[in-house]
């Protein structure tokens, strides 16, 4: 006896899917206030590293500048005694005196180079990038290292200065070593290791100069030198003011070149602000007397900075 045979089932191709429910997305008011926390969360960050490498030394240097202050003793609070012995100092008024000529010769030279070496990079119509990069090299090269190159280059005997004259047949220099070109030397050197970035500054600005207004000043007739007085210096003259300032604001900070170079001689011609802070703090071991330095030279920049926050919030 035969069975019936069972009817054919449809075979399912693919199982039945669970019905899941759509992932619940944050409110706009909790996505707002996580993403203001995470803002806040970097920004206290960055003000605790600021605060306490920047604010916190800057106010402790003012307040031991009142005090009689030696490492592992109390302090003693002596009010401005260390003024009055800093300004009855010999080297204070000879300080403050090479630290404004190195700023007034670095605006003379240090200001004028890159500007017209921008002005030359501006007109190159091949190798442009490459020679951008040998102007910017400079700016790469750590400061001490390009303090001691130099300070090999100066040397009296065999620097290559003195060998560069000698070829030429002119009559060498003492550079770094005489007490009237010691100074000046040092300012060649600022201004060698320090004009890649403002050069880049200048030849950006002036790139942005529209065209049109050279090609009406040469339609006038202008020659080189008129179209840079009148289309090229108005143009950039807001960029110009702003660097002069930052430059005169770094500039009056000079440290590494005399450190290195020259030690603050010959006979203290290149002793400067920063300079004489740390004689007094590492080698007379008088932290008082740095600090009361430190104050007065806070205040000379505070001044420039001053001027440079309000022109720059004009311009805006």
């Amino acid at each position: 006896m035969k069975t019936a045979a069972p009817p054919d089932r449809p075979a399912r191709a693919f199982p039945a899917a669970r019905h899941r429910p759509a992932p619940r997305r944050p409110s706009p008011l909790r996505r707002r206030l996580t993403d203001q926390a995470r803002a806040y969360g970097f920004l206290i960050g960055g003000l605790l590293c600021f605060a306490l490498f920047s604010w916190y030394p800057a106010i402790r240097s003012v307040v031991i500048a009142f005090q009689k202050y030696t490492p592992g003793a109390e302090p003693e609070w002596v009010g401005t005694a260390n003024f009055t012995r800093v300004f009855e100092d010999p080297e204070f008024g000879a300080a403050w005196r090479n630290t404004l000529t190195f700023t007034l010769l670095a605006l003379a030279i240090g200001f004028a180079v890159p500007f017209l070496m921008a002005l030359v990079l501006n007109e190159l119509r091949h190798a442009k990038a490459f020679f951008r990069v040998v102007v910017y090299l400079p700016v790469m090269i750590p400061p001490v290292v390009s303090a001691l190159l130099w300070k090999w280059f100066y040397d009296p005997g065999a620097g290559l200065a003195n060998e560069v004259l000698r070829f030429v047949h002119l009559p060498t220099s003492n550079w770094s070593n005489g007490s009237d070109t010691a100074l000046l030397s040092l300012v060649i050197v600022a201004t060698w290791a320090n004009m890649g970035g403002t050069v880049l500054i200048y030849l950006a600005a002036l790139q942005s100069i529209p065209g049109e207004l050279y090609e009406a000043a040469e339609l006038d007739g202008a020659n080189l030198w008129q179209r840079i007085r009148h289309v090229t210096i108005p143009q950039t003259r807001f960029i110009i003011l702003m660097l002069m300032l930052l430059q005169i604001i770094a500039t009056m900070q000079v440290f590494t070149e005399p450190f290195v170079i020259t030690g603050g001689g010959p006979e203290s011609s290149t002793v400067t602000v920063l300079y004489l802070i740390y004689k007094y703090a590492f080698l007379y071991n008088d932290f008082g007397g740095a600090c009361a330095l430190s104050v007065l030279l806070l205040i000379a920049l505070s001044a420039f900075s001053a001027l440079y926050l309000r022109l720059t919030r004009a311009d805006d």
